[in-house]
């Protein structure tokens, strides 16, 4: 996961590789399943998180250095280990309490990942420690003291991570395509100007010299990852860039937006689709009790 949203391939070896971290424990292999979180914890940006089931960039978040946390790590035999550690479990079975007469929902390691997860997106957790999370590693609070308090988070959480990591295979959002040819171009032979730009008062997304997608809704733009909402994550992304170094601008400038449009319009449509219903989860949180 390259960014927010967009997937890039990389050739992992320690061969080319120059500093791995600690990735070779999460994905020591390409069939090693493992799904984490991502956030930046700097000044540079406001604070973010973004979940994965692949290789996570460290500068996911750029200008931010991305922390990475994972469900599990493997040792160099290959044994999956938990993150979560049985200390942390007992403290949650034991402030979340079941109700009187009812039987209980044995809390488990995954549950508790998604909500922390939750509780990352909580728009009153980030605003009340928000110098605390441009600083330090963050720090998860025990939300309200009722099993049922637990398992709404954790099920905010985890519908948060199927979201974000399977946004490939949302349902593309229903945003009304408009193209007008660009006869000028046309006539010279040239393809559409790329502009990839986003016009949040009017709701539309400028493709390029030709095509508009029209009928953004509000609460998409509202879903922020640092300093730009998902759907700007995505448009800057695939705009056509000249690179500085002489050479490479001669000999590898290959890239060409059209050769991709019909794929990015298909990704702004369903990564549209995770930021309203991401919106939508963060409202409910507003109201719940902590």
């Amino acid at each position: 996961l390259y960014r927010p949203f967009v997937r890039r391939l990389t050739y992992f070896a320690p061969v080319i590789t120059h500093r791995p971290y600690q990735n070779f424990s999460l994905f020591p292999r390409a069939d090693s399943p493992n799904f984490g979180f991502s956030f930046s914890a700097e000044d540079r940006a406001e604070f973010s998180v973004i979940a994965f089931d692949r290789l996570p960039n460290k500068d996911m978040f750029l200008p931010n250095a991305g922390q990475t946390v994972c469900l599990w790590r493997y040792d160099e035999a290959g044994n999956r280990i938990d993150n979560i550690t049985d200390w942390s479990l007992a403290e949650f079975r034991k402030h979340y309490q079941p109700g009187r007469g009812r039987k209980p929902q044995p809390i488990t390691k995954e549950a508790i990942f998604h909500y922390v997860y939750a509780v990352l997106h909580d728009p009153s957790y980030r605003a009340k420690y928000a110098q605390n999370l441009k600083r330090e590693f963050p720090r998860i609070p025990l939300h309200g003291d009722s099993e049922s308090t637990f398992w709404q988070w954790a099920a905010w959480g985890e519908a948060l991570m199927a979201l974000h990591i399977g946004y490939e295979h949302a349902a593309p959002f229903a945003l009304v395509r408009t193209d007008v040819a660009d006869e000028k171009v046309r006539a010279a032979g040239q393809s559409p100007k790329c502009l990839l730009k986003s016009a949040k008062e009017a709701g539309r997304i400028l493709i390029d010299s030709e095509t508009t997608l029209v009928g953004v809704p509000p609460e998409a733009w509202a879903y922020m990852l640092g300093n730009r909402c998902a759907i700007d994550w995505v448009l800057d992304q695939y705009k056509e860039k000249k690179p500085k170094d002489p050479t490479i601008r001669e000999k590898f400038d290959t890239y060409r937006f059209t050769d991709h449009k019909e794929k990015v319009i298909d990704l702004l449509m369903r990564v549209t689709t995770v930021s309203v219903e991401t919106a939508r989860i963060v409202t409910a949180m507003a109201s719940a009790p902590r």
